[in-house]
């Protein structure tokens, strides 16, 4: 059994007689003001008390190196990092006392090595990205906040996420001691409190049983999230001369979720209901951020993940899912390409809905062309619960469920079989759940204004519904890219700000409909070119219609005329579904509301894909 060594250090006994270093695998500085401002307020708070009791900040876990008294954090290293830059800001602070002797040898030290070579090193030396360079800068400058970020960017350092934390620490540190301890007396007291009243147990053992230690120690997530815990239990089972190879691949999860500002919970969350039968006591089929770590070390899902026997294959299926978690929210295909339906799901679900994600992850392994079909079909089906306002809730299970069914479909080798299965998915899970709230959405829709939903979703359903007419027109088959009509202005036939004389005449013909009603009314609605709508403007519907005849989109020009081109063609089937107006009253924006209406349906539903 591997040894274990416990110690209470004072922060003067540890940072004298120990040096710390942060391995490259380990999580990075993520402190902000918030978390050194309470650490600093918790240790003045003592200091306020007027009694010297010791202040006791907790266990650090550490495993020694082949130097002596040189170990590897494994867990405490914001705080310790932190109260190294503690240090620095009061060596500068104490400046000309004697203080700053004692405090630079707490800060950087010479020892001799194993060769018998003298070295000097720093107390505190974190391996991650760049970190190393700007800790040993800012040791170099020995100066206030502002002449050291200053250096640090004229030394060409790089200055983003942790590194950006460290600096910012350090500046935090400075101005509280400053605004709290102001003239020398005072200082000399707040130091020889932190010097000798805080302290900690520093538990010393091998990596492979601090890692352990570590694991236990935070199994319920205890100031990590399960995202740190994952990392540390694989480096829990992987020798560790490998942990530089695995450190390298999780960079290949984090950073692309870091790059996108993509919430790392909410990405494992997903992964899971996509890629694994989900099993719990609530038998909900459903993970919780909470449940994510728990989730993982239970026995069952471990063998199911297999992440104990082949640690890396897990890690590059983790890799592969970010990889697409990622070019989904780009709105690109499963080849990371341009994609013409993901690009108009993503124009529907914005910002604001994710929880598709977990079909989408499921589906990617399918063949291009079935995955596809597969989006353009949940993009019909998540119209139908986004417009009419369904909590997320109601849907997290059967997503969760429905990923598996998915998982079994994309697992397929017959193409046929392949094929009739998706068909029947669709069919069974998203056809039937959109009729049963047929009715629904078509009273949603006729609650539809423009502000009783996200306008870039009432621009969505304008798009969408104007593609759909201009595409009738043509006689096309298959959608282009939404952009084009995404980028068109939304014009109120009724103007949004009338006139006097406009306002009163509406008032004189439409007695029981109030203006400021039916202007946002989804009837009154309609895409139009920026330049025409600038003309249009303001004006009566009989002094718009010569400027709406201009319009690229036939959605449009029909309100003022349907175009007439023989007998059962591509035109005429659509104008079968239109209506022009000559007049711009109350009937005529309800008659056009109801219209899109039933137009909503025929763009947004299900169709089989044909071999």
């Amino acid at each position: 059994m591997a040894r274990i060594e416990n110690h209470k250090y004072s922060i003067e006994e540890a940072f004298r007689e120990c040096f710390y270093i942060v391995p490259d695998y380990q999580r990075e500085y993520v402190w902000t003001d918030k978390e050194v401002n309470q650490l600093l307020e918790d240790i003045n708070e003592q200091i306020g008390n007027g009694h010297v009791r010791e202040y006791f900040i907790g266990t650090i876990l550490v495993s020694p190196t082949s130097q002596k008294n040189h170990y590897e954090v494994i867990d405490g290293q914001q705080r310790l990092t932190t109260f190294f830059l503690l240090l620095c800001a009061l060596k500068h602070m104490f400046r000309g006392e004697t203080q700053q002797q004692t405090i630079s040898g707490l800060i950087s030290t010479s020892y001799t090595d194993n060769s018998g070579e003298t070295r000097t090193n720093l107390k505190l030396e974190p391996r991650y990205e760049n970190a190393g360079e700007v800790i040993a800068k800012l040791v170099e400058l020995d100066a206030n906040p502002q002449a050291v970020r200053a250096g640090i960017q004229a030394a060409g350092i790089p200055s983003f996420g942790s590194l950006e934390n460290l600096v910012s620490a350090y500046s935090t540190i400075y101005r509280y001691l400053k605004d709290n301890y102001d003239d020398t007396s005072t200082l000399k007291k707040y130091w020889g409190y932190l010097a000798n009243n805080v302290v900690f147990i520093q538990i010393s053992t091998d990596v492979s049983s601090a890692l352990k230690i570590f694991e236990t120690i935070n199994e319920r997530g205890v100031g990590l999230n399960p995202m740190d815990l994952l990392k540390n239990l694989l480096f829990t089972q992987v020798p560790q001369a490998q942990f530089t190879q695995l450190k390298d691949e999780w960079k290949k999860i984090t950073s692309p979720l870091e790059k996108e500002k993509e919430k790392p919970l909410r990405f494992l969350r997903y992964f899971l209901m996509a890629n694994y039968v989900i099993d719990n006591d609530r038998s909900d089929a459903v993970v919780r951020e909470d449940e994510i770590y728990d989730w993982f070390v239970n026995k069952d899902n471990a063998a199911l993940c297999d992440y104990r026997n082949k640690p890396f294959e897990f890690v590059r299926k983790i890799i592969r899912n970010v990889d697409s978690y990622i070019s989904f929210g780009n709105g690109l295909g499963n080849d990371g390409k341009p994609n013409i339906p993901m690009d108009s799901l993503k124009r529907l679900a914005g910002g604001a809905f994710s929880l598709h994600y977990v079909l989408l992850l499921a589906a990617a392994p399918l063949p291009k062309p079935l995955f596809d079909h597969f989006v353009a079909q949940l993009e019909s089906f998540l119209f139908y619960y986004i417009f009419t306002k369904t909590p997320t809730k109601d849907l997290e299970r059967n997503f969760s469920l429905w990923a598996d069914e998915l998982r079994i479909i994309a697992g397929k080798s017959d193409p046929a079989e392949q094929r009739a299965a998706l068909n029947a998915f669709v069919t069974n899970r998203f056809q039937s759940n959109m009729e049963a709230k047929s009715q629904e959405l078509s009273d949603a829709l006729k609650r539809l204004t423009l502000h009783t939903m996200q306008q870039y979703r009432t621009r969505y359903l304008l798009a969408r519904l104007t593609q759909h007419v201009e595409m009738a027109f043509n006689g096309i088959k298959s959608p282009g890219s939404l952009g084009s009509f995404a980028g068109l202005e939304i014009e109120h036939i009724l103007p949004n700000t009338p006139t006097a004389e406009l306002s009163n005449q509406w008032a004189a013909d439409n007695s029981q409909a109030l203006y400021d009603d039916y202007k946002n009314r989804l009837g009154n609605l309609t895409l139009l070119e920026k330049p025409i709508n600038i003309v249009a403007g303001n004006d009566f519907y009989s002094e718009k219609r010569p400027e709406y005849c201009k319009s690229g989109n036939y959605l449009t020009r029909s309100l003022v005329e349907l175009t007439k081109v023989g007998q059962n063609s591509s035109v005429s089937r659509i104008n079968e579904k239109l209506k022009a107006f000559p007049v711009w009253n109350a009937i005529s924006i309800d008659d056009r509301h109801d219209m899109l209406i039933k137009l909503a349906k025929d763009v947004w539903r299900t169709a089989p894909l044909e071999s």
